[in-house]
This record gives C-alpha cells, structure tokens and sequence, in this order.
C-alpha cells in the first residue's frame, strides 16, 4: 500500500456521522451545475437576511472552518494536534473589506492570532493577506508604477507601517509569518515590500514568508533573483510554494485587456513548475519552505529530496500544509512519518466566510481529479468500517 493509500490513519480524527457529511459534501461538490445553483441560492438568502446560518454552520462551514473565532476553534486545533499530531495555522477568511478601519481592525485581529500562535506550540505560524492591510486598488497602482497622490502616498505609508508592525510583534514572539499571494496585477508591490521585510527581519532566521503561485510562469525567474538578492544582502528566504487560487480570473482579465497570460500553457507545465520551485529552496540551507500542495506526486517529491539532501522529518525548514477539509490523506499520513504538517483552518463569522466557501466549493470542480479522488477515499473508509 502506498503512504497516501491508508484511510485508516487518514480519517481515524473522523467520527462515522462527520466520514459520512464529508461523504456527502463532496458529492455535492463533484456536481458542477449543483455548485453554481447552489451559490447563487445561498448568496441571495445571506443578502435577503434568510435564516440559514444554521444550515450552513452544521454543513459546508463545519467541514471547512475552525469555527467564528480564535476561542471557537480551540476543540479543532486541540483534536488535530493531541490525536493526529498535525498542527493548525489560524487564516482569518474574511473578505472583500476595502476601508482604512476594517484594515486596522484586520491589524488588531491579527496582532490578537499571533497572540495566540504564542500561547500554543499547535500552531506554528500565522497568516494574513496583503488586502487585509491596504487597498487592492492601492497596490494596483504602486505595482503599475504610477505616481500616487499626496493623499494615496500617505495610505501607502499607513500599509507599510501595519506591515513592520506585525513584523516586529513576529519576532519578538518568535512566530513565522506566511504572507498570501494575490492576482498578478497587485502581487509586484506586495512582493517588493515582503523583500523589504524580509532583509530586516530575515537576518537570524526565516521570520517572513512570502508566497509563490507556480501557475505563474514567471515565478522561477523570481524566486532565483530573490535567491541573488539574499546572498548579497546576507537574510534568510521563507517561501510558502502554491500551485495557485486565481486561474480562471487570471485568464479571463488576460484575454479581456489584451496582455500575454502570466498562467502556464496547462497543467503539467504548472506541476513541473512547482516542483522545480521545491527542488530549487530543498538545495540552498537558507531556504525555509512551506509546500502548501494537495498533489500527492509532489509530496512525494519532497520526502525524496529530504532523504537526498539530509533533512530530517521533524527539521523547522520544512513544513507541509493543506487546506481543513481537504487531503487529510496526506496531511495524517505524513504527519505519522514524523513530517511537520499544518492545516489551514479558516474561522470567521459564517456570514462573512461565504465568499471564501463558495470559492472552495467552485475551485474543487474545477480542479481536474481532486473532488474524486476524496469521494474514493471516502468510500474506501466507508467500506473499512462497514457503513
């Protein structure tokens, strides 16, 4: 049997009732027309004030979130943790929040995550996005290099000021933080600011983290010059390598303004793109990465490449991550190999979490094999256990 082939250990966290909601949920994934219909109902009773909180907390939300605050995702990370050994990191799912007192307040909840991220060796690092510290359309604008005014200049300064400011709480904490990627047409002023950081607070050790999405085509040629900027200026690199979460949307602004694509011809291009990505950081020593990967062919990848250049299992420079909800396969498998591995566990009020949950729910159908491959693994451990 191969590693990723033991239900058993897989779903063991699963009690029968949860093995058959996921059961369940990922039938209704697997069917395309469901997903949308199903969407589209549930954003029209959250905008009408419907009641279905309820129905969606016992459901969808249960399967895929920690809970709607820190203190509510306790029992979650405390389970996966105590029985499965596999750690939890806090991803605080609210989205599409565009104004300076929500991005404070996102500083002041974040400043709280880490807090907690200190209070409990369960959770490794801590996470956020760089729209939850500034303007999208902010960045846009920093990252096409157009002059900003008096007013957006001053706005920027705010942004980098909420950056240094969990930078500096990170370190003296001494907890990681891995920094989301976004759509092309921002990631370039957020990439160089992350540089920026990762030169002051890098020096001793991988603190900063940014994220590199493989289905660029561009992001080997990044990552080698961010490599070139290091050696020169003597930091570490902390990369959390993805294949990605924005294709379609990437393609379709592509095709609409009329600019080259910056996603990979397909998908053997992206899966040989991140695993040239995790060959290349598995090399250097001062490399710290997080291989946040559902694809059990490049999970295999890099236990071979730990075995080839002597990294130990439990070593901090290596970490596996996976979504909850998703891939437990590989997350308790691996965990029980002795490889330190995470799940990203979202949290938030239900209501607010619904953009993120439909986006799951509409990326899993269409990503070729991924809802198919969890319904096989859950029949097998239906049958296992007589359902």
């Amino acid at each position: 049997m191969k590693l990723f082939d033991n239900t058993e250990v897989a779903f063991s966290l699963k009690s029968d009732s949860q093995l058959e909601r996921a059961y369940f949920l990922f039938r209704m994934i697997q069917n395309q027309p469901m997903v949308r219909i199903g969407s589209a109902v549930t954003n029209f009773a959250l905008k009408a004030n419907l009641p279905i909180e309820g129905l969606i907390r016992s459901t969808v939300f249960d399967h895929f979130c920690g809970g709607v605050t820190e203190d509510d995702c306790r029992p979650v990370i405390d389970n996966m943790y105590k029985k499965g050994h596999v750690h939890s990191v806090l991803d605080y799912s609210v989205e599409g929040k565009d104004e300076e007192i929500s991005f404070d307040g996102a500083l002041e909840k974040f400043l709280r995550i880490i807090n907690f991220c200190e209070e409990k060796k369960s959770i490794p690092y801590a996470v956020f996005k760089p729209s939850g510290f500034g303007r999208f359309g902010l960045y846009q604008k920093v990252s096409e290099g157009k002059i900003l005014t008096n007013e957006e200049q001053e706005e920027w300064n705010r942004v980098i000021v909420r950056f240094h400011t969990v930078c500096k709480i990170a370190v003296k904490k001494n907890v990681p933080l891995l920094i989301d990627a976004e759509e092309s047409w921002m990631q370039k002023s957020a990439d160089e600011l992350i540089e920026e950081l990762m030169e002051v607070y890098n020096k001793e050790k991988p603190i900063v983290f940014n994220t590199l999405q493989m289905y660029r085509h561009d992001r080997m040629d990044y990552l080698k010059a961010l490599h070139q900027k290091a050696k020169e200026k003597d930091f570490h690199i902390g990369i959390k390598v993805v294949r990605g979460a924005y294709m379609e949307k990437e393609r379709e602004r592509a095709a609409e303004k009329g600019y080259p694509s910056p996603i990979c011809k397909d998908k053997q291009a992206t899966d040989d793109n991140y695993n040239a990505a995790i060959t290349y950081m598995m090399k250097h020593p001062k490399m710290a990465l997080f291989a946040g990967t559902h694809n059990e062919e490049s999970s295999y990848l890099v236990m071979d490449l730990a075995k080839k250049f002597n990294i130990k299992e439990n070593d901090n420079r290596l970490w596996f991550g996976q979504l909850f909800g998703m891939s437990d396969h590989i997350s308790y498998n691996l965990s029980s190999q002795g490889y330190n591995v995470a799940k990203y566990l979202p949290f938030g009020p239900v209501r607010d979490v619904m953009p993120y949950l439909i986006r799951r729910a509409e990326e899993n159908t269409s990503v070729v094999g991924q809802t198919s491959r969890e319904l096989n693994l859950l029949k097998t451990e239906r049958k296992r256990r007589k359902l």
